[in-house]
Formats: C-alpha cells, sequence, structure tokens
C-alpha cells in the first residue's frame, strides 16, 4: 500500500512537498521524523519527512498521478522528535523562513555515522569529585532546583572568576539524578573545549559535544548516542539547542550576552529565544550566566521575568585586578599602539616572568566624526548612532534613518578647528611587540592567524603553560578562559567598538572591556589591567573600568527608553543585496512602499484584536537606508528597519510583504527578526 509522504526540503519555499513511499520495508513502521533522498526539479536532494498520510492531502495542487517516489528513505530510526518538529513549525513563522530551511539548521547533514574524536574516553574513566561549594553557590544551586519558583527563567550573575560553572554543574548533577536530559550551551568554539573538558570529567560517557569542529557524520553519531539516551548531558555552541535529548530536564547558557548565539544566516535564530521556547513549553528551568549581562535580560531582571541569583566572591585565591586607563589624546607623539605606561608595564611583568595578554578590537569604523580638542562626536540627531563619514559624497550619513549632513569644519561644541576622523590601526601590533620586546615569546591569536583545525586549543594550551609571554589576541580570547600565570591585560584600544553605527555599541564596548579585564587577577591578587582610549570619559569606558556595572546598565536602559530601542521596542531589520548599488536600492524603495501599504491595512483592519491594532499604529518603517557595512562579498547593501512594540505586529507586516513582492531575479533579501548587529 503506497503511502502519501509530506516533505521539508531546504529551498526558501515555505512549504511541504508531496511525495509517494512506494516501498514494503516495514510497512507498519511510520517515516515521520526520517530523512529521504528525492529529486526536486533536476536536483538530487535530501528532504524531511515531517507527516504522512494513507490518501493524496486535500490541499496538494496536483493530482495524484503526477506525485513523484522518493528515491529511499534513508534513516532506520527517526532522527526528529515530535517536539523538534514542533520547533521547526514555530522557528519557520518566527524567523520568517521556509520549514525546510528551520529543519536543515537543527539536524546533522551526515550520512552515515563515524566515530565523534572530540575526546575518547577509556573503559576507566575516572570520575573528578563535585568541588565545595560557597555558601553563595550554594544557595544558587538551592534556589534553581527548588521546583516552588514562580519562573522557570534562572540567571547566574556574578563577577568573571566567580564560580558560575561551578553552579551549572552541580544544578546539573542534581537534574540528571532526577532522570532528565541536559543542554549546555557555550557561545563558540574557542571556548567549547574547555567547558568540555569540566563536564566530560564529571559527567564521563554521559556527555556528547555539538560543536562546528565536528564532521558531519562525527555529528550524526553524537546525534544518535543522545536519541539512544547513552548521552545525557550535551554540550554544544548554538545549534546544539536543537539536541534531540529525551526527558530534557534544563537547558544552560553560559555567557549568554554573547552574539554568536545569534545566527548570521536563515534562519536566523537566537539560541536564547529558541532555549526560552522549549523550556516554557518543556516547563523546565533555563539557567543563563555571564558577568555582563545583555541589556535584554538585566532588564528582564528587573521586572522579575527572570529570577537572579548573585555571585560576588572571586574564588581560587585571587581578587578583581586593579584596572587603569590611560588617555591616548594627552600622549604626545605616541611611537606606534603601545603607551609608555603600557610598555612600562608589560617589561616589569617580563621580569617576573609572568604572562601578559594584548587585546585588540579589530572589528571599528575610522570613518568617525571628533573634535580632537573636546572629544566631541556627532550623533544622529533621530538615532543617537555614530554618523558614518562617505568620501564620495563628502557628507555624514545615518545608516538607521538616512538623516545626512555635511562634516561641519569646525567642533560645534567647543568651536575648535582641530578635527577630523578619528580611526587607529591594528595591523603593525604584532612587529611592534616584537621590537618592543625582542627577548618575549609572543603568540598572535586570531581567526587570521588560524590556519589548521586544532590550532586555537594547541595556541591557548601553549600559552596556559608558560611557553608565550605574550599573547595578542581578538574577541576570542575576551572570554571565559584562564590563565594561571597571567598577570596583565591590555587593551590596545577601547574606543574601536563605540564608534560603530550600532545601538548597542556601548553595551558591547562595556562588555568587552570588562570581560577582557577578568581575565587578569583570577589566581593571584595582583592582577592589572591598562585600557588605552581616547574618550576615558565616555560611560561605556568609564564605568566598565571603575566597575561600575549596576550604575551602567540603569544609564543604558535609560538611553534606550528615550530613543525606543531594545528591549523598549522590537526589531525587524530586512536586508537587500543585489550586485549593482542602483539595484538594491531600487529594491528596498519598491519594498518600502509596500511596507507602508500593509502597515495601514492592518491599521485599518476592524477584525484584528485590539491589542494588534494598537501595536501596529505604535509601529513604523525606517529607512530604506544604504546598510552601514554597504558592500559584502561584491553586493552592495540597503536596509529597511520595522520598529514597534510587539513583535508579532512586525512579522504580520513582513509575511504580508513576503506574498506580495516581486523580488527582482539579482536580489537577494535577508529576514532578521530581533536583531543582535546593525550592520
Amino acid at each position: 500500500m503506497p503511502r502519501f509522504l509530506q516533505i521539508a526540503v531546504n529551498v526558501p519555499l515555505n512549504q511541504l512537498f508531496t511525495y509517494l513511499d512506494i516501498s514494503d520495508e516495514k510497512p507498519e513502521e511510520s517515516r515521520v521524523g526520517r530523512r529521504a533522498d528525492l529529486k526536486f526539479g533536476n536536483r538530487k536532494m535530501t528532504g524531511f519527512i515531517l507527516d504522512e498520510s494513507k490518501s493524496l492531502p486535500a490541499d496538494c495542487p496536483v493530482g495524484e498521478e503526477k506525485i513523484r517516489p522518493i528515491t529511499k528513505v534513508l534513516d532506520k530510526e527517526p532522527l526528529l522528535t515530535p517536539e523538534l518538529i514542533d520547533l521547526a513549525k514555530w522557528i519557520s513563522s518566527y524567523y520568517l523562513c521556509s520549514i525546510g530551511e528551520a529543519v536543515s539548521a537543527m539536524l546533522p547533514s551526515g550520512r552515515r555515522e563515524s566515530d565523534a574524536g572530540g575526546f575518547s574516553f577509556s573503559d576507566d574513566i575516572s570520575i573528578h569529585a563535585e568541588k565545595n561549594l560557597s555558601d553563595e553557590q550554594l544557595k544558587c544551586v538551592q534556589n534553581i532546583t527548588h521546583h516552588n519558583n514562580k519562573s522557570i527563567f534562572h540567571y547566574v550573575y556574578g563577577p568573571t572568576g566567580s564560580g558560575k560553572t561551578e553552579v551549572f554543574l552541580q544544578t546539573a548533577q542534581k537534574i540528571l539524578e532526577a532522570g532528565k536530559g541536559i543542554i549546555y550551551l557555550v557561545p563558540e568554539i574557542s571556548l567549547t573545549p574547555q567547558v568540555i573538558e569540566a563536564v566530560t570529567q564529571r559527567f564521563g560517557k554521559q556527555t556528547a559535544v555539538l560543536h562546528s569542529g565536528l564532521t558531519p557524520s562525527q555529528k550524526l553519531s553524537e546525534w544518535r548516542r543522545i536519541l539512544s539516551r547513552e548521552a545525557r548531558i550535551v554540550v554544544g555552541a548554538r545549534s546544539a539547542v536543537f539536541a534531540p535529548v529525551p526527558d530534557l530536564g534544563m537547558i544552560i547558557i553560559d555567557e549568554e550576552h554573547d552574539s554568536s548565539y545569534k545566527s548570521g544566516s536563515s534562519p536566523r535564530y537566537h539560541a536564547r529565544q529558541v532555549a526560552m521556547y522549549r523550556c516554557l513549553k518543556n516547563k523546565i528551568p533555563l539557567v543563563m550566566g555571564s558577568a555582563t549581562p545583555s541589556v535584554e535580560s538585566w532588564q528582564n531582571m528587573q521586572t522579575g521575568q527572570i529570577l537572579r541569583h548573585t555571585l560576588t566572591k572571586r574564588l581560587a585565591g585571587g581578587k578583581m585586578p586593579e584596572i587603569s586607563c590611560v588617555n591616548l589624546s594627552h600622549i604626545q607623539n605616541i611611537n606606534g599602539c603601545i603607551s609608555p605606561q603600557l610598555e612600562s608595564e608589560v617589561r616589569k611583568t617580563l621580569e617576573e616572568k609572568r604572562q601578559t595578554i594584548l587585546f585588540l578590537n579589530r572589528r571599528g569604523f575610522t570613518h568617525f566624526f571628533r573634535c580632537n580638542s573636546c572629544g566631541f562626536e556627532l550623533k544622529c540627531k533621530n538615532c543617537s548612532v555614530a554618523l558614518t563619514y562617505h568620501k564620495n559624497e563628502k557628507r555624514l550619513r545615518c545608516h538607521y534613518c538616512g538623516w545626512s549632513i555635511q562634516p561641519p569644519s569646525q567642533c560645534p561644541q567647543c568651536g575648535s578647528l582641530d578635527v577630523g576622523y578619528s580611526g587607529f590601526g591594528t595591523e603593525y601590533i604584532e612587529s611592534e611587540v616584537k621590537a618592543k620586546f625582542p627577548n618575549a615569546k609572543s603568540v598572535r591569536i586570531d581567526t587570521d592567524s588560524l590556519t589548521h583545525k586544532g590550532e586555537l586549543q594547541e595556541k591557548l594550551d601553549a600559552f596556559k603553560k608558560g611557553e608565550y609571554d605574550i599573547m595578542l589576541g581578538t574577541q576570542m580570547v575576551a572570554k571565559g578562559l584562564n590563565f594561571p600565570r597571567l598577570k596583565l591585560v591590555g587593551v590596545i584600544l577601547a574606543d574601536t567598538g563605540l564608534h560603530l553605527p550600532d545601538f548597542r555599541a556601548a553595551e558591547r564596548t562595556f562588555s568587552l572591556i570588562t570581560q577582557v579585564a577578568g581575565r587578569a587577577g583570577r589566581f593571584f591578587p595582583d592582577g592589572k589591567v591598562i585600557v588605552q582610549t581616547y574618550s576615558p570619559d565616555r560611560e561605556p569606558i568609564a564605568l566598565a573600568v571603575t566597575g561600575q556595572t549596576e550604575k551602567f546598565y540603569d544609564l543604558e536602559l535609560q538611553n534606550r527608553k528615550i530613543l525606543a530601542f531594545p528591549p523598549f521596542s522590537r526589531l525587524l531589520r530586512v536586508v537587500f543585496r543585489a550586485p549593482t548599488e542602483t539595484q538594491a536600492k531600487n529594491a528596498a524603495i519598491g519594498a518600502a512602499k509596500i511596507f507602508e501599504e500593509s502597515l495601514k491595512r492592518l491599521i485599518e483592519e476592524k477584525n484584528q484584536p485590539e491589542k494588534i491594532i494598537r501595536a501596529a499604529g505604535q509601529s513604523e518603517i525606517l529607512g530604506p537606508s544604504e546598510c552601514p557595512l554597504s558592500k559584502i562579498s561584491a553586493n552592495y547593501r540597503w536596509q529597511i528597519l520595522l520598529r514597534g512594540p510587539a513583535i508579532s505586529v512586525l512579522q504580520m507586516i513582513t509575511s504580508y510583504f513576503i506574498d506580495n513582492y516581486e523580488k527582482p531575479s539579482n536580489v537577494y533579501i535577508e529576514y532578521d527578526a530581533d536583531p543582535v548587529s546593525m550592520l
């Protein structure tokens, strides 16, 4: 008896496709949740079986005689659980992608299993004992695992080195003892080995690992170990949030603030939002943690939607490092990137046979207007983000609303003529370090310097063992890493991220300085941090240097409220990419008219609930304008920003647009609900 299969395919068409299964193999078994090889048009593709029936579905647009058979079913057992099929449907509607794209992002693409090889266990593995908890840590564990909590969302907040990981591990132990499974998320691959080590030492063979360093077939092996309950705790980066854990009992998100939890390609999901959805559905705790929570999470802690559990003390014998600021504006004829103060401290650290990390934030715009006398910077009058200088039109432009002005010839604040476009080259830092400290062994860690698989871990291990004196690094070394011999951390230029035309620039700058500073003084009470900056009085820098975390969040929330940016509004970003600027610009301009028409229809629609009509009335369309990064990979980029009090309204407007806009063939459109990066 043939059966009709409803199959999702990884194409940007939001529908299921009907195929026939004409095999007699185990006819009593359901095919739902398995993959199938099939012909899609002229292409050979893999599809995901999401439903099946004995008769042709009523909504099928063609007759039975035109339904093609699948080539074969790939899996003996389902890879997708009913919970994950429900999750894929939610991702498709929330993030405005096809169901096929959603499922494809969730599942490993391996054809056959092979050993995961991330780590190996001998048969006589020794489990490391639990560490003794401080009173604060013990209270955290008890409060999270206490079943009478009003909220299922928890936040372990405390300075770097205050023992958040041990709280996570002992909470996980209690969940495992209750027969439940756990997902433990870490931001990116550089952090993963440390957490894997901690988790596998504690939980042994019960651990599965999912991260981008595994081959598709290794991921498939781990996926099956999870489904079969051989592995009960899953550690991994962003996509591990989809792990098919039976009897899921808790999700942990370490370094919750990290932007790598947001996917950069369709579906543009945020692992935190997906985790919240799964935890609400399963009525289980979500435990997040960071020394620098995202502003959204901080606001949710203030309103009580997330329960905060605070740790205040540094463990391991360390204390918070001494942080000092070097004002680069006051240094005459600075030779290179390293100030005399920082150079002197590096020399002292080398004499003591201790280690130094020099941190460079490579992401920076050189074209921002700045007065060299008073430090005044020009911002958009509507959006309060940095204006970007466009050489070809000699104008300063806002990349959110499109407002522009001619660059002033003197400072609008103090009248000084000493104005210009600031930036700071970091290309020469490695050669400068070698020239100034010729006898020191230095290592550089960034995406450009890593050439082969495993090299990052090799370099980090070598630094930990003391084989290098100085480490130069970007974001990769800012978070979570512990180095016992480390005494000094130097931030080469704290300002670079501050001038990005992004409303999150202040939050990121504060977080980065706090996180980088947190590497020093974890094991000894004499850690030092030197922050070099042209803007020592700017709040994100001044408050990070003085450790005034609560004051920073209070001020940042006030600013966001005044400007109606998240968490006091929701955003949906639509980006138009094309080979020429005219094509991208025209597509965005044409699209803006349909968005306006869609918003007007929603406001005037009588059968909508009152709260939808009200939210639509408070929503607005910003742009179209050129993206801050106006050209990437030979594609020009323009954007439209939708802003309003309810994401559901922005999704409705965008769905109407998707259904009614005839896209030019050479234009690619990206939809990003709750964007994290605005570049």
